[in-house]
């Protein structure tokens, strides 16, 4: 049942990026373990990573957007649900380092020797297995936004208040993050990371495979993305975003439908950040910054809002102008996003796919409406009309009136 809800949604467009992302995942770990040094085909280790980081980070624009685009929720916050993604890694990834630490303590971290404690915290149990983290790796953001979202959905919050709450939820986290007695490393976070799954971490197999699994986690999310919303779920929630009274009117528990999208995009985050924090070595308080969030809604809206591969294409393009331009003119980029921002917002409103879609749409609507004509480019003949029928066939009557009509309840 699963396969086939996962396949139901695939078409031409979903069978051209699951092959671009297929010849991805292969091709790079190729280029890399097998290509030698000195070929142009060679992929070195440090693009590697570079790569994982930028599929973790389409990852997590593919969780905003599911929320944004197809159900309205602008969140200012998903940065918050990727650091706890990272932070549940990161534990497991500090308990794997056993006596090979500074201090040589077989149980606690360097930073809980170095601030004097006496023993591990009791929320750290269970991190030393590697199944036990993976869990929390989808648990804690999705209760985290559980508990959120049904709180919020149920008042009604919604527009700029919502997306003025979730900022204020990633920055409270932040500043807790930050104190060295909420046992994570306080300012410095956890970092030193030595091994996964009892593999090198710094090895370049290692590395190659932690690309993989993010190229993989990342196109398992987009079909799950892609069937929801062309399910007749994905319908109840564009109507949502559309006109969320009018379905309120109709009968349907808005609020249930917004907390299921909410908490599967916040778990989709923790995935991104829990594939993050191995290739990057290091998880702090400065991932829950509300201006990385902010970041993450301009990689969508470039992209294009509401395409999935949209969101896909944002997060790789704004990155690696990110990279470029923080290593050739770093003192302009803060300004090159904002100006990139208010360029898409002036003149690209539906972000580059977005806007693909509709010049495509435009030019099939043309040359379906030139098919209609013929050879003299006059339009083609109709059948003549009876004598004995109306001149004019009157517009239909309407299913129901205003004033009045029962509105069909949803099925349960």
């Amino acid at each position: 049942m699963m396969t086939s809800f996962l396949f139901r949604a695939m078409d031409a467009r979903a069978g051209v990026f699951l092959a671009i992302m297929a010849a991805v995942v292969i091709l790079v770990p190729v280029g890399n373990l097998l290509v030698p040094h000195g070929s142009p085909f060679h992929v070195p280790t440090y693009a590697v990573t570079l790569m994982g980081k930028y599929l973790t980070y389409a990852l997590l624009a593919l969780a905003v957007d599911l929320v944004w685009g197809y159900c309205g929720i602008l969140s200012l916050g998903h940065a918050a649900f990727f650091a706890l993604g990272g932070y549940a890694m990161g534990m497991y990834l500090m308990r794997q380092i056993g006596t090979r630490g500074v201090y040589g303590d077989p149980t606690l971290p360097d930073f809980m020797v170095f601030l004097n404690w006496q023993e591990l915290p009791w929320y750290w149990y269970g991190f030393d297995m590697f199944w036990f983290a993976a869990l929390m790796v989808l648990l804690v953001p999705g209760l985290i936004a559980f508990v959120f979202g049904w709180f919020a959905f149920r008042s009604r919050v919604t527009g700029v208040y919502l997306s003025i709450i979730t900022q204020a939820l990633t920055y409270a986290l932040l500043l807790a993050f930050f104190r060295n007695d909420m046992g994570f490393g306080g300012n410095n976070g956890l970092t030193d990371f030595k091994d996964i799954l009892g593999f090198d971490i710094q090895a370049d197999t290692t590395r190659a495979g932690l690309f993989a699994a993010s190229g993989l986690a990342l196109v398992l999310s987009y079909m799950i993305c892609r069937s929801i919303t062309r399910s007749k779920l994905g319908k109840v929630l564009v109507a949502v975003r559309d006109a969320e009274s009018r379905i309120r009117f109709l009968g349907y528990r808005v609020e249930h439908y917004k907390l299921f999208v909410w908490t599967l995009s916040a778990m989709m985050a923790g995935v991104a950040g829990a594939l993050y924090v191995p290739q990057v070595g290091i998880i702090n308080p400065g991932e829950f910054a509300p201006a990385n969030s902010i970041e993450v809604v301009i990689w969508v809206a470039v992209g294009g809002r509401g395409t999935l591969v949209g969101a896909v294409l944002g997060a790789v393009l704004v990155n690696f102008a990110k990279t470029w331009f923080t290593a050739a003119l770093p003192e302009i980029w803060l300004f090159a996003l904002g100006g990139l921002f208010v360029f898409v917002t002036l003149f690209l409103p539906k972000g580059i796919l977005g806007t693909l879609n509709d010049g495509w749409s435009t030019l099939r609507q043309r040359r379906n409406s030139s098919d209609q004509e013929d050879g003299t480019g006059g339009p083609r003949p109709q059948a003549k009309q009876s004598e004995d029928a109306p001149a004019s066939t009157p517009p239909p009557v309407p299913a129901m009136s205003r004033a009045g009509a029962s509105h069909p309840q949803p099925a349960e």
